[in-house]
């Protein structure tokens, strides 16, 4: 079970490595030798074998954001780490490592096939995020407790379990017990679970399996009422008015404040906190809508603007192929020279267009981002001047008798409501007009690179020739 590495060398997994993995393991070769000496960029393999490399540390993977499956079996590796950002893998392979616990894994959302045959491991644990599990070996390992597995019931897909080889296993009641409390499973330690091992099963453990179903569904109750609670708040703040819709600010704010806590009982105080509340709730929603609208113009005059350029290309593209044609067949030279020079000012004309079209594109843009950019400011200047209508003015009404520290800490939740949203405000202006930017440098280069790729085509017409 365990892999000695003090009698082998150990291997550095460094950028040296992964680029010969990637190299060995990727096209072969006319496609395999142009591929080596342009480089093939890690973020676009799919799939990694790093087998028997005798690596002690999982490191330096971070580029691989596209891999779908990773070969790391028979190595050295103690610690399951370096994959935090492998969000795209489906199937990983830790097999006959030196790995002692399950850890590492909460960013892998999307992993369907995980393998820890033959390492250390003596918990089934860290696991949460896995909801796609539906395949697990685990086998040749340490578990020792059968009621370990139980937390295998929260992987709705799981279909294959390998237990095989763990202490566990030896227990007397080892097939009906996985076969009660995962009733799903259809194949444990690669053998078929058949319809009367897991009848047999649910009759040895049905009142156990009962309470532990009321339990999971008395969890999930609580669960999905906090998320609900969760939900509910984000969208409070995302309105800025949390906690306005009732006494929670003043039983938050001054909770261990004897005298602050009679704030919350003065008459009208509390309503004056709704009326904020739902002045806020309302507020967003128009905010929303003009977002919403403003983005699907801008995403309407994007499209137009294409489909015009797509048009244009399309026109080019069947003039191009007959141009290229009779290119090839003019047979004398001032005459081919004569042609060249009028396609390369087709080129010219058609870059020209699309450049002239993104350049429309962009003063349209700029108007409608103005627009934007005032409407949203006026939207937002409205909503505090309605806040500051109530604050600070209306609450001092009531509570102008109080402490002056009651008064400053309720006239800080006015600056903090004010400054959050003006920040929201700028973010989202400024984030507008970064991607505006970005998008315009990038529709630029593409023209200019497709350019270059017609010029580049004509060159190897002529030099065929």
């Amino acid at each position: 079970m365990i892999r000695l590495y003090g009698k082998v060398e150990q291997s550095v997994m460094d950028e040296k490595m992964l680029q010969d993995a990637v190299e060995e393991q990727g096209p072969k070769e006319e496609a395999g030798q142009i591929s080596k000496e342009e480089g093939i960029a890690f973020n676009v393999v799919l799939q990694l074998r790093l087998e028997y490399k005798n690596i002690l540390k999982i490191e330096h993977l971070w580029e691989f954001t596209s891999l779908t499956k990773l070969q790391l079996n028979n190595n050295l590796i103690q610690k399951i780490e370096g994959l935090a950002s492998l969000s795209n893998i489906t199937w990983l392979d830790l097999s006959f490592n030196n790995i002692e616990k399950i850890e590492g894994l909460e960013t892998l959302t999307k992993l369907e096939d995980l393998t820890l045959y033959n390492n250390r491991i003596s918990c089934i644990e860290n696991m949460d995020t896995l909801n796609n599990l539906t395949f697990f070996a685990i086998g040749n390992n340490c578990l020792g407790q059968l009621d370990n597995v139980i937390y295998l019931r929260r992987f709705k897909n799981l279909h294959t379990l390998n237990l095989a080889g763990n202490p566990l296993a030896e227990e007397a009641n080892y097939k009906l017990f996985i076969a009660a409390y995962l009733s799903d499973l259809a194949y444990l330690d690669y053998r078929l679970l058949k319809k009367e091992t897991k009848e047999q099963a649910f009759a040895k453990y049905q009142y156990a399996i009962e309470e532990i179903q009321h339990n999971e569904l008395q969890t999930l109750k609580a669960t999905e009422a906090e998320q609900s609670r969760q939900d509910e708040l984000q969208q409070h703040k995302e309105a800025f008015v949390e906690y306005l819709n009732g006494s929670q600010l003043f039983d938050s704010m001054f909770a261990h404040d004897q005298e602050a806590q009679k704030l919350g009982q003065l008459p009208g105080l509390v309503g004056l906190c709704i009326q904020m509340f739902e002045s806020g709730i309302a507020e967003q929603k128009l905010r929303e809508a003009e977002i919403n609208a403003f983005f699907e113009v801008l995403q309407e005059a994007a499209r137009e603007k294409q489909q015009r350029s797509a048009q244009l290309v399309a026109d080019f593209e069947k003039y191009r192929k007959k141009r290229i044609l009779d290119l090839q067949q003019v047979e004398d030279v001032a005459q081919q020279e004569a042609q060249v020079n009028q396609y390369m000012m087709d080129i010219k004309t058609l870059c020209d267009s699309c450049m002239l079209l993104e350049l429309q594109l962009v003063d349209q843009l700029e108007e409608i981002i103005k627009d934007f950019e005032r409407n949203i400011t006026d939207m937002v200047g409205s909503f505090i001047e309605t806040v500051q209508g109530i604050y600070p003015f209306q609450f001092q009404f009531f509570i102008g008798a109080s402490h002056d520290s009651h008064i400053l800490r309720i006239d800080n939740r006015e600056d903090k409501l004010v400054t959050r949203i003006n920040a929201w405000m700028m973010n989202l202006i400024k984030r507008i007009q970064d991607e505006e930017v970005w998008r315009n440098r990038k529709c630029i280069s593409e023209i200019r690179n497709f350019k270059q790729h017609l010029r580049n085509q004509l060159e190897e017409v002529l030099h065929h020739e």
